[in-house]
């Protein structure tokens, strides 16, 4: 159980499939991954497991544990066995000691739960990742809306204007973070103050953007009273809707559908091959507005976490 020694070996460390494999060569050139934190288990010259980190490019710490994978010709019993051997030699080797232990994402078929063996591969990952210590904390739909999907014309109800600066944007968030069904948000909220929370949702991931930041946008109604906001980006793999939102006091007027509109209107004068969203399987009107902006649910997320 060893990492790769580098670039060499990624043929080696690629020989168990899965969606992000064509995405590795890129990671290490741009420094989003680092061959330390790329883990294999090998038997002579079969490759039995794997894991491997991810972070922003110039990391100096892995974000989130995003490759984790078995070879399903192992006899059942070990199959768990070597993945949990192996995450927690790698996880020993690769994590600061005292910090926060990156959670674990997985992208999944929109109807894993139907295939039975999909299903069977998906709960062993989640096992082995289990008896290391960590939990469920969401299972989320990711999004895609495709060209020449239509974009609803403006209705006239809203007007959008760029986001004056970090403050305001940082207090809007502030305020829709207060009744949040947001997994991730929640789980933020247990350990600091709102306002904090929206600090470092800011900081940690909207600031770090490098697509222009007057594609951001406020919603008012025609006096100028902000009523939400999106945050239309390119996250270095495509373009998305980083975040969107409806303030507390004007939800239930169906104010999120133009806002998204809004958002999507933004990316698709880039003439962008894809617009790519997610939200959080329980928040059921989030996932109906992208369905009805024409949005198709084209995979799941599950993430999990140590306390």
């Amino acid at each position: 159980m060893r990492p790769i020694t580098g670039r060499e070996e990624l043929d080696l460390f690629r020989r168990l499939p899965y969606t992000l494999n064509e995405e590795l060569a890129d990671d290490l050139t741009a420094g989003r991954r680092r061959p330390e934190w790329m883990w294999v288990a090998v038997r002579g010259d079969r490759l039995l497991a794997r894991a491997a980190w991810w972070s922003r490019p110039g990391g100096d710490a892995p974000l989130i544990l995003d490759v984790l994978d078995i070879d399903d010709s192992i006899p059942a019993p070990d199959r768990v066995d070597t993945g949990v051997r192996l995450l927690r030699t790698a996880m020993a080797a690769t994590l600061p000691n005292g910090s926060r232990l990156p959670e674990y994402s997985r992208f999944l078929p929109p109807d894993w739960r139907e295939n039975a063996a999909t299903r069977n591969v998906v709960e062993e990952r989640m096992t082995v990742v289990e008896r290391t210590g960590a939990r469920l904390l969401v299972e989320r739909l990711r999004l895609e809306w495709r060209p020449g999907s239509p974009v609803p014309e403006p209705r006239g109800r809203l007007a959008f204007r760029p986001v004056h600066d970090a403050g305001e944007l940082v207090a809007l968030m502030t305020s829709v973070l207060d009744r949040t069904l947001d997994a991730h948000s929640r789980e933020q909220l247990t350990g600091m103050s709102v306002h904090e929370a929206a600090v470092n949702h800011y900081e940690e991931e909207l600031a770090r953007y490098t697509s222009p930041r007057d594609w951001w946008r406020v919603a008012t109604l025609p006096g100028g009273e902000p009523v939400g906001f999106v945050v239309p980006a390119h996250n270095g793999y495509n373009p998305i809707i980083a975040y969107i939102a409806v303030l507390p006091a004007h939800r239930g007027n169906g104010y999120i559908d133009d806002i998204l509109a809004e958002g999507t209107r933004v990316l698709a004068e880039q003439d962008v091959p894809r617009i790519r969203a997610s939200t959080d399987l329980g928040n059921t009107p989030m996932a109906h507005a992208f369905h009805r902006a024409g949005y198709v649910n084209f995979e799941r997320e599950i993430n999990m976490t140590w306390n």
